[in-house]
């Protein structure tokens, strides 16, 4: 204060606020753990007290009433700041000119050189005449013209080139684009500069959906690229128009239910399994969010479990009151922004930690009012997929042009009509699957309409259309003049274009009009709706339409307008997913290696597309560090698994391996691996790994020996490693290598253990499965295998059956009445499958189907579609309980003499009168003895479990 008299400087009365009220005192520190990593009963930490409030103007005026001009001041400078910024008009970057050049000549000509290209390729065929060509053409100059003329007019030719730019750059330097995405797919000129790939005109999409002068707002191409080459396109348009005109969009995370258990559960160091245990009770629906509080309302369980552990209240208390609250500020996944003149000039900007370019403080919504133009740079996975399968096509000498295949190639629709659409775009689901089988789908339009039918609503117009499409009810085309409008989709209607096509045709409407009353519908106005009913109606009167049957026809179209969807992107992505399955169709290796590299780090895709693999009857080779590249590749007619598709060992470290084989040849030997890899690069982890998912299998088949002696590896790789970096020189020259590693010797893994360290190291079962060991158990039980139990109740219906499985996944739901149920996947040896399990059964059994145990399930099945089981789960226990009931004799082999005192030990605790006879087996230097024990025991699962973990004990089988 002496300061601030000494130096006439005004006093400014201020709190430094950080929540609204007391109350969020505690879930304010909560937070501030969560964003500093730290925890609520740590003491030195950043702490805030109950004070950093927001407090009243009565409670500022009491503290600082010794200081009135302070307050003063305070209120003087929020009234300067009490400021909004103008919405500025759109202001698109400039486009490079040569001299004497200008942006709607320069765009008309690319324009036509680019559609005679587009015609000479996609719409021309070699026994045409001259006049048929121009025949043939003609339609799509007229479109040409008509769509520049209103690009001109509403000045936005710059726009296009732009975009155009950025793509033909991406697609001349092997970057995948897609063929469209969202209304552009509609406009010609789009399609012969090359931002999209569908002829518009050939599935007769609208122009005007995608831009008209009667409803002026800005162009917005909304553009696919690879996902791993993305970021190569975005730096050649911050080269191009300048780094500092060109930025990202920041975007905010919010604490969602689940997220926000597990981080307060966190920093009030609640044990991870039973917060895992509760978040998990959280319904994660991505279509339908469930908030915390609607989860204490109606899920009992998840209140049971809050009541039943301690300290679980708390977490609710505070997650509740933090739920939904911004937990981070990040960059959008696709916005870039452009700007005429440097970006500081125009927007506050943020510093990303995590990259070099330039945020800016607005977000998506507030950006576009400064009058910067988005540009969004979508990355899309599928693309990659492709891109990749014809790489690894190339590699064998087949060359595809994926952008010239044929839309009417009968083993890519084959596929579609079986279903078999594990890995194509969009069609994966098990929905779409039933779809697909009852569709039978034989062109891209079948394809497009599904895409646009499968959604909340306009679903229940599927079997409509499946059963129209197969003569099995007529088509209604609602009046004669609309039938070449809904021919196509069978009189339902199904694409916005369609609504805005018949209000051309019927009522009069310019397509322009048409999208305004589209919008208008989709917005649901009443006032808007019952003035654009009288427009329509008095529209189609002029052309001799009933005046009731046009009041229907309005209204049947403002039914379908607030569903309806874009035709320009269902037709794009529907191209997509068609040559995802002209691939599969084709050249299946390629496409699920593809498709496998690019699910490389999820362990439960990779799951199925193994089982995929496995139904296609193609061969799925281990991870091989002589034979495997980092990504998945082909090998004679088998995909090869990716040696960065076991976990924890780095991309980086898998390419140094690679590089190093590549260059002096298969490793011979684990010495041989150790002196030629740097301990900087092959980490302990990554070592431990490689062992346990078996990539050393072809040098060193003992995964158990490697693992037991991994410590003594890695020292030697050390020091290897070190002399290689101080480049010590003995005196031939060379540069030092470790003698051959001498490993001290120790039992094989058993089958469950192998299969354990896979799993840990993998993520699933990939030499063998669980089962295997099981098999004569199976067979005394009398237990069928997955897919025996399809082909029979395929043939013969519903049937009880017992199924032994391991649980891959449980879902837990909740009904709408309030009772939990979960979907099971689970497999055996010859596939999977999934059953529904319901309250009752779920609550006595949760702990079972957790366990990750071989467990035996009574289920019943009936057949749901053509090649599909519906599967409700009746009773579980675990296998090896019911299989250690009915062993006949078992054989134990031994090399240890000690091992005969821990057997006699477990043995003399089975009870008496048992069934299972004992033969030991002792192999003793060059000796085998066999002992056949006179007494048989009732051996249990976990005695068994006992016996194999003897040391000196070999195996354990069933005899």
């Amino acid at each position: 204060m002496r300061l601030a008299y000494d130096l006439n400087i005004p006093l400014v009365a201020t709190n430094e606020v950080f929540f609204m009220d007391e109350d969020m005192f505690e879930a304010q520190d909560a937070m501030m753990c969560i964003a500093d990593k730290t925890y609520v009963d740590i003491p030195d930490r950043r702490h805030l007290t109950p004070e950093h409030r927001f407090k009243t103007a009565a409670e500022m005026a009491e503290l600082f009433k010794d200081l009135p001009e302070a307050i003063h001041n305070t209120v003087e400078i929020a009234k300067r700041c009490s400021f909004l910024v103008e919405k500025a008009p759109p202001a698109l970057p400039h486009y490079i000119l040569e001299e004497g050049e200008t942006e709607a000549g320069l765009l008309k000509k690319k324009s036509a050189e680019g559609l005679q290209a587009r015609l000479d390729v996609h719409v021309f065929t070699p026994d045409m005449t001259p006049e048929q060509k121009e025949e043939k053409a003609k339609p799509y100059w007229e479109r040409l013209n008509y769509e520049l003329g209103i690009i001109e007019q509403m000045k936005f030719p710059g726009y296009f080139l732009i975009v155009s730019d950025f793509i033909q750059w991406s697609k001349a330097h092997d970057i995948p684009v897609g063929p469209g995405r969202g209304s552009g797919a509609g406009s010609v000129v789009a399609w012969a500069l090359t931002i999209t790939d569908l002829d518009p005109l050939r599935f007769n999409l609208l122009f005007e959906r995608f831009l008209n002068p009667e409803r002026v707002s800005m162009p917005d191409f909304d553009v696919d690229f690879c996902q791993e080459k993305r970021g190569e396109t975005i730096e050649y348009v911050r080269r191009k128009y300048g780094f500092d005109h060109v930025a990202q969009i920041i975007t905010f995370g919010k604490l969602q239910a689940r997220a926000v258990l597990r981080d307060v559960g966190r920093v009030l160091q609640i044990p991870y399994p039973v917060i895992d245990r509760l978040s998990k009770l959280v319904p994660n629906d991505p279509g339908s969010k469930v908030t915390l509080k609607q989860v204490v309302e109606t899920d009992s369980d998840f209140k049971r479990e809050c009541e039943k552990e301690p300290g679980l209240s708390k977490v609710l208390e505070i997650a509740v009151k933090l739920e939904g609250l911004y937990r981070n500020a990040s960059t959008h996944a696709a916005g870039v922004v452009i700007g005429q003149k440097p970006l500081e000039q125009i927007v506050p900007l943020y510093r990303d930690p995590s990259s070099d370019m330039p945020v800016t403080q607005f977000d998506m919504k507030w950006v576009e009012s400064t009058g910067l133009i988005k540009f969004d740079f979508l990355g899309l996975k599928t693309l990659t997929t492709i891109a990749t399968a014809v790489r690894l096509l190339t590699q064998r000498g087949i060359e595809v042009k994926i952008s010239e295949i044929s839309l009417d190639d009968a083993k890519a629709y084959e596929v579609l009509q079986k279903a078999d659409t594990a890995g194509v775009f969009q069609l994966e689901s098990s929905g779409m699957r039933k779809i697909l089988r009852d569709l039978k789908p034989d062109k891209l339009e079948d394809v497009i309409a599904i895409v646009a039918l499968f959604r909340p609503g306009p679903m229940d117009n599927i079997p409509s259309y499946i059963n129209r499409k197969h003569g099995k009810e007529e088509a209604d085309y609602l009046h004669p003049m609309l039938e070449d409008i809904l021919k196509e989709t069978y009189g339902i209607m199904i694409y916005q274009e369609q609504v805005m096509q018949i209000a051309q045709v019927m009522a009069g409407y310019s397509l322009g009009g048409a999208d305004l009353l589209r919008r208008a519908m989709g917005k649901k106005k009443k006032e808007e709706m019952v003035k654009q009913q009288s427009i329509f109606v008095e529209g189609a009167l002029k052309k001799g339409v009933d005046k009731a049957q046009a009041a229907n026809i309005f209204a049947q179209m403002e039914k379908f307008a607030g569903y309806g969807f874009n035709k320009s992107h269902a037709a794009a992505y529907a191209l997509i997913a068609y040559q995802t399955a002209y691939l599969k169709a084709h050249y299946p290796v390629e496409f699920m290696a593809a498709t496998m590299t690019m699910d490389i780090l999820n362990s439960d895709k990779l799951a199925m597309f193994k089982r995929e693999l496995a139904r296609m009857g193609i061969p799925l080779l281990p991870p091989d560090i002589n034979q495997a590249g980092v990504k998945f590749t082909v090998e004679n007619g088998a995909v090869r698994y990716a040696l960065n598709g076991i976990k924890n060992v780095g991309e980086g470290a898998m390419e140094a391996v690679v590089a190093e084989r590549e260059k002096n040849g298969p490793f011979k030997s684990i010495t041989d691996f150790v002196n030629r890899l740097d301990n900087r690069v092959i980490n302990h982890k990554c070592l431990e790994n490689l062992i346990k998912a078996g990539a050393f299998d072809s040098i060193a088949p003992n995964r158990a020996l490697l693992l037991h002696n991994i410590f003594t590896i890695s020292h030697n790789m050390t020091l290897a490693s070190e002399d290689r970096r101080n480049n010590q020189i003995n005196l031939f020259g060379d540069i030092p290598e470790i003698s051959e590693i001498k490993l001290e010797p120790t039992a094989e893994w058993t089958l469950e253990e192998k299969l354990a360290n896979e799993v840990e190291a993998v993520g699933f079962f990939l030499s063998a499965h669980p089962l295997d060991e099981y098999s004569k158990a199976l067979d005394r039980l009398s237990i069928k295998s997955i897919a025996a139990v399809t082909n029979a109740v395929m043939k013969g219906g519903a049937a009880r059956v017992k199924l032994a499985g391991i649980v891959n996944d449980l879902k837990e739901r909740t009904s709408k009445a309030g009772n939990r149920y979960a979907f099971i996947s689970a497999s055996d040896s010859s596939g999977s499958y999934e059953m529904v399990c319901f309250s009752e059964l779920l609550a006595t059994s949760r702990e079972k189907l957790r366990s990750g145990r071989p467990l035996l399930f009574s289920v019943s099945v009936d057949k749901e579609a053509e090649d599909m089981l519906r599967m409700t789960l009746q009773s579980v226990s675990f296998l090896d309980e019911m299989a250690s009931k009915t062993i006949p004799g078992i054989r134990i082999v031994f090399n240890r003499q000690d091992s005969i005192e821990a057997l006699r030990k477990v043995l003399s605790s089975a009870e008496s009168g048992g069934h299972t006879m004992v033969t030991l087996l002792a192999r003793l230097e060059n000796w085998e003895v066999p002992i056949e024990l006179k007494e048989k025991y009732q051996l249990s699962a976990e005695m068994l479990g006992q016996i194999r973990k003897i040391p000196g004990v070999l195996e354990v089988c069933e005899v």
